[in-house]
C-alpha cells in the first residue's frame, strides 16, 4: 500500500468519525403540528395532592396543553406556573386541560403544584424524572450542572432539564401547534397556549 493511498484511508476514517459525531451531537427535533402525540402516563400533582395523569384521559374530554419546562422553583418557570394558574378559568373556558412536565421529582413538585405564588393548587404538572417522555416529544433533555445549583428557595437542584416548549394536542390526539424556545417568553408561551386552545373552541382571543 503506498503511502497516498494510506493517508487517504486515514482521513476517510477521520471523516466519517466526524459525520458520525455531527450526527449524534444534532439537537432533538421538536414534534410539529399534524403529528400524533405521543401518550403517556406519569405520576402528577395538583394542590400538593399525588394521581396519575394520563394523556389519553384528560384528551377523552378535551383539548390538552402539554407543556415541558426546566424546573421548578427556578425564575422563568416561576412566572409561566404562575401564568398557568390565574389563566386557568380561562383555559377551561375553552374547554382544555394543562399539565406541566419536567425531570423534578414529584416530592418538588408537591410543594410546587400548591404554593400560592406558582401553581396556586391550580395548575397540575407531572414527574418525568428519565426525561423519557420529553424525548419522545422530541424536547431536548440535559444534564444539570455538576453538584447542581440552588433554586429560588435555596434547595439545589440535581436532576437534568428538559427545553421549554409547548404542545396543544387536540381531542383526536394530534398536535395543533408547538412553540417555545429561548425566543418565547415564560408569560407569551402562556398567552400563545391560550390563544390556541380559543382558536380551536371557536371563542374570542385576548391576543
Amino acid at each position: 500500500m503506498t503511502a497516498k493511498s494510506t493517508r487517504d484511508k486515514i482521513m476517510k476514517k477521520l471523516l466519517m468519525g466526524l459525520i458520525g459525531a455531527a450526527f449524534f451531537a444534532l439537537p432533538a427535533l421538536a414534534l410539529d403540528a399534524g403529528d400524533m402525540a405521543p401518550q403517556f402516563e406519569l405520576r402528577a400533582s395538583l394542590d400538593g395532592q399525588e394521581f396519575d395523569f394520563s394523556l389519553s384521559s384528560a384528551l377523552a374530554d378535551g383539548p390538552v396543553v402539554v407543556y415541558f419546562y426546566p424546573s421548578a422553583y427556578t425564575q422563568g418557570c416561576n412566572i409561566q406556573a404562575h401564568e398557568f394558574s390565574v389563566n386557568m378559568d380561562a383555559f377551561e373556558a375553552a374547554g382544555a386541560s394543562v399539565i406541566g412536565v419536567s425531570l423534578d421529582s414529584i416530592e418538588r413538585l408537591n410543594d410546587f403544584s400548591a404554593d400560592p405564588d406558582y401553581c396556586a393548587g391550580n395548575l397540575a404538572v407531572a414527574s418525568d424524572e428519565s426525561g423519557d417522555v420529553a424525548r419522545s416529544f422530541g424536547v431536548s433533555v440535559s444534564d444539570g450542572p455538576p453538584g447542581g445549583f440552588a433554586d429560588t428557595r435555596g434547595v439545589t437542584i440535581e436532576h437534568g432539564f428538559a427545553d421549554r416548549m409547548t404542545y396543544i394536542v387536540t381531542a383526536d390526539g394530534r398536535i395543533a401547534e408547538t412553540f417555545g424556545g429561548r425566543a418565547v417568553t415564560p408569560f407569551d408561551n402562556v398567552q400563545m397556549s391560550l390563544a390556541a386552545v380559543q382558536r380551536i373552541a371557536g371563542a374570542p382571543s385576548a391576543l
